[in-house]
Parts: structure tokens; C-alpha cells; sequence
């Protein structure tokens, strides 16, 4: 496995499996890597997996949450040759973003502005994930890119704009990895303290008791009871139609939606919700 930090020495590391990341990997970006090995070797010719690790700076609404991301690409690295990844791309934000170059945002889908969901607790951020996501299917140039669950409302957003803008290009939805007691695996739960740690586990509990419900009404008011025993502050607890993320809709597929901070740390997470279908 190589480390890169120049789109130009990709050279034939092109045409594979994208996996983009921001580093600090854990175990659930792992798998992501190891799914990328194997859609890589299902499509044959040698594809190659390429990892990128780049802490963008243009989705961070707020300055201090960029500073304290973690960077660990040393570890990050071993993680991903253990993975199957081909190349680490641990670009500069130079070379991302070059000075005195345009790098353009990409127009916004509808479902990056209008669900009043992560869009209307981070402003901007989705600009800033639309600009950097595009800009690294510039650089790398991959024929598929896979992306977790976790982040439901980026996954349909990168869909959304790849459908636009890159119609030949495979966006692969990868399934949440989670810690024993059901917590969604994230480089933020390192910043948990002990006892918001034993307390978070109440989001996957929160969206395990809406499943049970036969009505988004019941089932959102089951996400905030499980919540609020634990003394969570809620963000939002809400079930929308999968796509869109508005309200949903009869018939179609749902999605159960929670957001919710534990001291200084905003956890995110989500789950299919049937109803009573």
C-alpha cells in the first residue's frame, strides 16, 4: 500500500473504489474499506481501493470543532493496509483547494436545504461537503464511492448531487457499524465522558422503541421518551420519507432521525422505520 498526499501521483490508482474519510478510522470506516475491497474485486481488472483522509476545512461551521478533530494518519494508514486499501490520498488543503484557484461549490440538491434537519444545525456545511466531495471525485477520478449510513442526510445529499453531476459514477450505501450496546461508531465518541458514554447508547434505544410504533407521531414521541429519561438533550427525533427526508410520505420507505448532544459532544444517528406496514 502506498501513502500519496498529490493527485498526481495516483497515476493508475484511478477508474477504482473510493472510500472518503477525514480520518481519526475506526472500526465502521474499516468496514467501509474492507466493502470497497470486495466491490473492487467484483468488478474485476485489478480496481484499485483508494482511502482518502482530508479534514476539510469548509465543513466545519464552527472553528473550534476543526481544531480539535483528531489526525492520526500514522494509525489511519495501518488500518487501511490491514483493510485492503490500495493507496492512502492524504492530501493538503493546498492541494484540494490551491490557492488562488476557483474550486467551485456545487448547487445544492433539494435535500441539502430543505429537510431543517442537519442543514439547519450546521449551516453551510453541506456546501462544504458538496465542494470537497466533488473536488476529491475531481482528483481521484474513482468508477464507484461508498459512504455510511450514519450520515443518512449526506448519503442522499452525495446522491443526489453524483445523479447530477456524475451520472456514471456508483454511489454505495454501507450499513451502520455499531459498538456492543448499539452506539453508531464515530470519531466524536472519543470525546464522550465516561458517563455520557454509559448514557449514549439511548439513541439506538430510541430508535429501536420506534420501530414498535405504528405512526410517526407515536414513533417520534417513543425516540423522545427513551431520550429524555436519559437527560439527553434532543436536536431532533423525527420519522421522514427516506429520499427526501420531508414528511413521510404513504407508502414509501421512512427513516427514523435523531440528533441529540451529551455535554459538548452532538452524536447523530438514524434507522430504517416500517410503521405499520
Amino acid at each position: 500500500m502506498r501513502i500519496v498526499t498529490t493527485a498526481r501521483e495516483l497515476g493508475d490508482f484511478r477508474g477504482g473504489v473510493l472510500v472518503p474519510t477525514m480520518g481519526a478510522l475506526h472500526a465502521g470506516h474499516l468496514a467501509l474499506v474492507s466493502a470497497a475491497r470486495a466491490e473492487a474485486a467484483r468488478r474485476g481488472g485489478g480496481k484499485p481501493v483508494v482511502v482518502s483522509v482530508f479534514v476539510n476545512p469548509t465543513q466545519f461551521n464552527d472553528p473550534k470543532d476543526l481544531d480539535r478533530y483528531p489526525r492520526t494518519l500514522d494509525a489511519d494508514s495501518a488500518g487501511c493496509e490491514r483493510a485492503g486499501a490500495d493507496i492512502v490520498f492524504a492530501p493538503s488543503p493546498g492541494e484540494v483547494y490551491p490557492p488562488g484557484q476557483l474550486v467551485p461549490t456545487p448547487a445544492l440538491p433539494a435535500v441539502a436545504a430543505g429537510p431543517g434537519l442537519e442543514d439547519a444545525s450546521r449551516p453551510g456545511h453541506f456546501a462544504g461537503v458538496c465542494q470537497v466531495v466533488e473536488r476529491l471525485f475531481e482528483l481521484v477520478r474513482p468508477a464507484a464511492a461508498i459512504f455510511g449510513e450514519k450520515d443518512w442526510q449526506q448519503l442522499k445529499v452525495i446522491e443526489a448531487m453524483a445523479r447530477d453531476l456524475r451520472p456514471d459514477l456508483s454511489i454505495i450505501a454501507h450499513p451502520t457499524a455499531r459498538e456492543p450496546d448499539g452506539l453508531a461508531m464515530s470519531s466524536r465518541n472519543v470525546f464522550l465522558t465516561p458517563a455520557d458514554r454509559s448514557r449514549a447508547g439511548a439513541l439506538w434505544r430510541g430508535l429501536a422503541a420506534a420501530r414498535d410504533r405504528s405512526t410517526p407521531m407515536a414513533a417520534e414521541a417513543a425516540m423522545r421518551e427513551v431520550l429524555e429519561r436519559e437527560g439527553i438533550a434532543i436536536e431532533y427525533a423525527v420519522v421522514r420519507d427516506a429520499r427526501t427526508l420531508l414528511g413521510p410520505a404513504e407508502g414509501c420507505a421512512s427513516r427514523a432521525l435523531v440528533a441529540a448532544r451529551l455535554g459538548t459532544v452532538r452524536l447523530i444517528d438514524n434507522a430504517e422505520w416500517r410503521g405499520d406496514r
